[in-house]
């Protein structure tokens, strides 16, 4: 397999399971910790896909 497949599968996977657990986070219990917990983890999503394009972006300017 090559890598620049690994690299998306693997980023694509983190981004997918940060929002399963977003969601569960914040919707286990009424507390307002949970909650924002929830949130922060929620804004992992967006941070994991930009670090995968900055990578891939990188592997595509090297050959």
């Amino acid at each position: 397999m090559k890598p620049e497949t690994v690299l998306r599968v693997t980023t694509l996977l983190a981004a997918a399971a940060s929002l399963v657990l977003s969601v569960w986070l914040y919707f286990q219990s009424d507390s307002i910790e949970d909650r924002l917990n929830g949130v922060y983890v929620g804004v992992w999503v967006p941070s994991i896909l930009a670090l995968g394009a900055f990578m891939l972006a990188g592997k595509s300017k090297e050959k």
